[in-house]
């Protein structure tokens, strides 16, 4: 395993993610997984990150990494626990820290993150909070991440954050290209998470891949119309690489990754063995530069395409009668989260119907889900997401 410093820290090139004990990609076998954590450590994997509100994520995390505790670094996120609003306040933030603590069994955790931002808190406060944990040993460095722009300047100039978390793969790239002047100016490091675009990239997904229940991927807008087409155009892509190099597809995307400038870590997140050293195989592998420029030729080209076909989906979904309720609901999903990657809305704008509608998801079963999901769609048309229809 290869590492790379930041203000101190040594941190390997792949990290392990554990979005996954949550639920969101279905059932995890709890044996296999504790033997991929012991094996991590054994391959020299020593960043590992988690959240609160990864349901009992941290306690299982804390112990098993208990026994290799001060060899290791653990991150762990703050903010969304309770429901999806996100809540930053002083006390609160100071509440949770201890509450981690005690999850992860550990006396200090080594990075603390802003998960979302909180509209409702000043940031003033967030850092005043996170601050005081520095002080008191609680917290060695802390970080942010799923921030708009203007708010994580403002952690910077009032703060010292250490990292920024972001979402960054060949399936979504806009992040880096955005958040890199930002990490040159307040030497901010950046993780990246999804690296494999949810396993999309890895080449073990097929055109109609059918998931878990409950696995996010049914609604995540990743895998749905032209993103997935795209998507598994760029998989093909890496495919072909990496039988040119002897990698697989998920090396390749991994090191497509660590190959861009101000990158600490790259997440993964394996939930066995195979796949944790699939994974770390990536580490050490310098991406060939003809490579990197020819697809970046290939991205560009796939991604107007990819834009075009983007914007035809969000009018028809806005103009024509939407389908039964779990499939509309996704659409409406997918419309929110197009526009905002596009730019075609504010967040502020479009957060509170987000809100509304994500609420709906475990009642679309009833009688009143199909009129006000009509009731959504019809306020996200008067936003003309890219121009009147």
């Amino acid at each position: 395993m290869k590492y790379r410093k930041h203000r101190g820290l040594k941190i390997s090139e792949i990290g392990i993610g554990t979005y996954s004990l949550s639920g969101v990609y279905g059932k995890k076998d709890l044996k296999e997984f504790g033997r991929m954590i012991h094996r991590a450590h054994e391959l020299g994997v020593n960043f590992f990150d988690t959240a609160e509100a990864y349901g009992d994520a941290e306690r299982i995390l804390g112990e098993l990494l208990k026994p290799f505790r001060e060899e290791i670094h653990i991150a762990t996120k703050v903010g969304v626990k309770r429901g999806i609003k996100p809540n930053l306040s002083r006390q609160y933030v100071k509440e949770a820290c201890e509450e981690s603590l005690k999850r992860l069994q550990t006396d200090y955790i080594d990075l603390y993150q802003v998960h979302f931002h909180d509209p409702t808190t000043p940031v003033e406060e967030t850092v005043q909070a996170l601050e005081e944990l520095v002080e008191e040993g609680k917290i060695r460095f802390y970080g942010v991440g799923h921030l708009p722009l203007d708010v994580t300047e403002e952690y910077c100039r009032l703060g010292q954050p250490f990292s920024l978390l972001a979402e960054f793969s060949a399936v979504a790239r806009e992040s880096h290209g955005r958040l890199l002047p930002l990490c040159r100016e307040y030497d901010l490091g950046i993780i990246a998470f999804s690296t494999t675009g949810r396993g999309l990239l890895t080449g073990r997904l097929k055109e109609g891949q059918r998931f878990e229940q409950g696995d996010i991927r049914h609604l995540d807008p990743l895998f749905q119309r032209e993103r997935l087409q795209y998507g598994l155009r760029i998989a093909e892509k890496f495919a072909e690489l990496g039988e040119w190099y002897g990698r697989t597809p998920a090396q390749v995307a991994l090191a497509w990754v660590l190959a861009h400038q101000g990158i600490v870590c790259a997440l993964c997140g394996p939930s066995t063995v195979e796949h944790l050293e699939e994974n770390a195989g990536a580490s050490g592998w310098k991406f060939p530069e003809e490579d990197m420029r020819e697809l970046e030729e290939f991205f560009e080209k796939e991604e107007g395409l990819l834009r075009e076909r983007q914007r035809e989906s969000i009018k028809q979904i806005l103009t024509q009668p939407l389908r039964e309720p779990q499939r509309a609901f996704v659409d409406l999903i997918y419309v929110i989260e197009t526009a905002l990657y596009l730019g075609l809305v504010d967040e502020e704008e479009v957060l509170p119907v987000f809100y509304e509608l994500y609420g709906l998801r475990g009642k679309l079963g009833g009688g009143e889900a199909a009129g006000k999901l009509r009731e959504i769609q019809a306020r996200l048309g008067r936003m003309e997401l890219g121009g009147p229809f």
